[in-house]
């Protein structure tokens, strides 16, 4: 209990929360981070699995590809990447890393949500004249929406935890406090930085929870009915 309390002494210190190098000033880079890995993940994943799944052909080989990034340490891609030209970008070799971290749940789920539409209501579009876009987009990506919110979720999770990372590469964010404490022995500062990054996560897992919450009607009775 001493190491908590000493934590949370540490926390409860105004100093450290001010400042270029106090808390909400790293907790600002660690957002920032979070939502441009994100949003270039969303980018690079969804497309691919929208018209993939939409075309049911080349799915299983993207997904299974992805997944190696799974089995790849994110620490181990960062160290590579700063050994080559990207490595003199700044934040670029860190970007990278956890793009390519977040796009297998990403591509994933939104490939299952594509495949798991009721073929019924597909073909009922198609004899209604509509085109394979028009399918796509106004039938297909709405049923799919839960799923696709569930990757994008699972996935904004993850960045948080894994973007302290950054540290290690001269960058921003939370894990610049955490490093910090193990550069001046600091065991209350190294569990304050922890606390932040794990509270840092529930807030953001606890944002998509209500943004499902105010969802329309429909996108939540779609989710309901995959759960059933």
């Amino acid at each position: 209990m001493t190491t908590l309390g000493d934590a949370w002494d540490w926390l409860s210190t105004s100093a450290h929360w001010s400042g270029d190098g106090g808390i909400w000033h790293r907790l600002v880079q660690h957002l920032v981070l979070t939502v441009v890995c994100l949003v270039i993940s969303c980018l690079v994943a969804l497309p691919v699995a929208l018209v993939l799944g939409h075309l049911g052909k080349g799915g299983a080989l993207a997904v299974n590809i992805s997944n190696v990034g799974r089995a790849v340490p994110t620490f181990a891609v960062l160290v590579l990447l700063l050994l080559t030209p990207i490595g003199d970008w700044g934040e670029g070799p860190t970007v990278v890393a956890l793009v390519l971290f977040a796009v297998p749940p990403l591509l994933t789920n939104a490939y299952v949500g594509m495949r798991e539409v009721d073929r019924g209501v597909v073909q009922a579009a198609r004899g209604m004249g509509m085109t394979g876009w028009q399918m796509l987009w106004r039938v297909e990506a709405p049923l799919a929406l839960p799923l696709i919110m569930s990757g994008v979720r699972i996935a904004a999770v993850q960045l948080v935890a894994t973007a302290t990372i950054a540290a290690l590469a001269g960058g921003g964010g939370l894990g610049r406090i955490i490093t910090a404490g193990f550069n001046l022995a600091s065991t209350p500062q190294v569990v304050a930085g922890a606390v932040l990054v794990a509270a840092f996560a529930l807030v953001v897992e606890a944002f998509f929870e209500a943004a499902e919450r105010l969802a329309p009607g429909w996108a939540r009775t779609a989710r309901r009915r995959r759960a059933e």
